[in-house]
């Protein structure tokens, strides 16, 4: 890969962009490697000028979760690309992306005469005051062309996470989650240990154990209310370690769900951060949030947990969900307690540790930063809510993150692209695709099944997608993949091998613009 062929620097948020002397910084070459000199630094820009085909079609990742927005499109100059892109024309594919676990948020733009790969390094909203220290922003990589747009996306995707450790074979994960049909009201431990003893009896006899998750709602104080998360809901979860221990007599595996960077009352280590709960979102470089997460996960462990679904990180931090964080990412003129280290660097400071506090409990994360995360969790959520009451958010957020997020499985993460419902408000003969498609990937399937919805039919269908799922799935050699993903948003045609799947994801009228 070439030099970049000019290097931009901003100092402080609001300022300019300018060339490296007019900010007072240094630029030299050093094999292969941009090196950059400055005592506080906020942004760097490296542009690449390279003239590309007028019917390109670019396609990005997203900062978190997908919301049903990834697709291939034309060029659009404006349109910020985070970590990776590819281009593809009648002249092949290629793209550039920075390897996971890097210390900047990074981000491309295109157009036709070359990209841009912007560097975020703010601290907050502010600049990081580095103090002399030399910090290995990211490691970029180009992709070049491996046969299809596919084979190249997936050829880009291994390139860049050589650095992690191996993965070790992942024992196919599948599970029950209460939260799309319960959505954390009117649920007890007696639902909890129905929706195990559910999930037991619908993977009838499998040697692979399923899942069982308490999700949101176990806490006092209700729904998003916060921590600290040492006991369940007087009179509702009692005893959760009694809990933990039913389920697993039931034969299932427990897990739990908590928001580690929330608390129910104001604390003296919240962020300063813009937030809809001012003073009780917590900063994480803080030395104490850090030790209270790490005596949250080992009291689960306690507890008898299995697996620890955490969330909402993201937005605990940056006061925004994926959408809403573009490419400001936060607002201006707030920093963490500790302004030394960029904000890439805290949270993946954060993830370590609670990598670390889990040991080998299974690890989910959801809103967390999926290419800070890769590595760090076990399974990663890759796209926004799945719903027991709304087709269209199945079918726009599920199948949406599976067709393209799917080369991320197993390289980053085991991928989840949320529930498969099964409820009485939402067309089963629908969600039963979802749990068809979901079960062949071999990607994590978990399932919200209402006690309501259960019919000989829909039992049928759930027993033979679990044991699907649990057996791995059912790709072959090259996987399963998208064929109409050039064109779809949310892909009807699906390739296994020889086998070809066609899904109508649409309702009698279409797809829903209202929903």
């Amino acid at each position: 890969m070439r030099e970049p062929s000019a290097v931009f620097v901003q100092v402080d948020p609001s300022g300019e962009l300018v060339s490296p002397p007019r900010a007072g910084a240094e630029i030299r070459w050093n094999d292969g490697a941009v090196e950059v000199t400055a005592t506080r630094i906020s942004r760097v820009a490296l542009r690449w000028s390279e003239k590309l085909p007028s019917d390109a079609l670019i396609l990005g990742d997203a900062w978190e979760r997908s919301y049903g927005d990834l697709q291939w499109r034309h060029q659009q100059p404006e349109r910020l690309l985070p970590w990776y892109f590819l281009a593809h024309s009648g002249a092949g594919t290629f793209g550039m992306g920075v390897d996971v676990q890097p210390n900047a948020f990074c981000g491309w733009t295109v157009d036709g005469d070359g990209f841009t790969l912007w560097l975020d390094l703010r601290n907050g909203g502010g600049p990081t005051l580095l103090d002399g220290r030399t910090l290995t922003a990211a490691v970029v990589r180009r992709f070049d062309d491996a046969g299809t747009p596919w084979q190249t996306l997936n050829a880009a995707v291994a390139s860049m996470s050589t650095r992690l450790p191996a993965r070790p074979e992942p024992a196919p994960v599948v599970g029950a989650n209460n939260w799309y049909y319960a959505y954390g009201e009117n649920f007890d431990e007696k639902a909890v240990l129905k929706d195990a003893s559910t999930i037991v009896e619908l993977a009838d006899g499998h040697p692979v154990k399923p899942f069982s998750v308490v999700d949101d709602g176990w806490y006092p104080g209700g729904i998003a209310s916060g921590g600290p998360w040492d006991r369940g809901t007087p009179g509702v979860f009692d005893d959760l370690a009694g809990t933990a221990a039913a389920i697993k007599e039931i034969g299932a595996r427990p897990g739990l769900w908590f928001r580690p960077l929330l608390v129910r009352e104001p604390s003296t280590l919240a962020s300063k951060g813009p937030h809809d709960k001012p003073g009780r979102a917590l900063d994480p470089s803080y030395p104490e949030v850090l030790d209270g997460v790490r005596a949250d996960l080992q009291r689960f462990k306690d507890w008898g947990f299995e697996l620890v679904k955490h969330d909402f990180s993201t937005y605990d931090v940056f006061g925004a969900f994926g959408p809403a964080m573009g490419s400001r990412l936060t607002r201006d003129g707030w920093q963490f307690h500790d302004r030394s280290r960029t904000t890439a660097e805290i949270i993946l400071a954060f993830y370590r540790e609670i990598r670390a506090a889990a040991d080998d409990v299974v690890l989910i994360g959801c809103n967390t930063v999926g290419h800070l995360a890769a590595g760090l969790v076990d399974v990663q959520r890759t796209g926004d809510d799945t719903s027991g009451r709304d087709w269209e958010r199945t079918r726009k957020m599920g199948v949406n993150t599976l067709a393209f997020r799917l080369p991320q499985h197993n390289r980053f993460f085991t991928v989840d692209a949320d529930c498969v419902p099964c409820t009485p408000q939402t067309p089963w003969e629908l969600n039963e695709r979802f749990l068809d498609l979901v079960a062949r990937s071999g990607t994590a399937l978990f399932l919200s099944i209402d006690p309501a919805a259960r019919t000989e039919r829909t039992d049928r269908a759930l027993r033979d997608g679990i044991r699907l799922a649990l057996n791995g799935g059912a790709v072959s050699d090259s996987g399963i993949e998208p064929a109409d993903w050039l064109v779809n948003t949310t892909p009807n045609v699906w390739r296994a091998g020889d086998d070809t799947i066609r899904y109508d994801w649409s309702q009698p009228w279409g797809a829903d613009p209202i929903g």
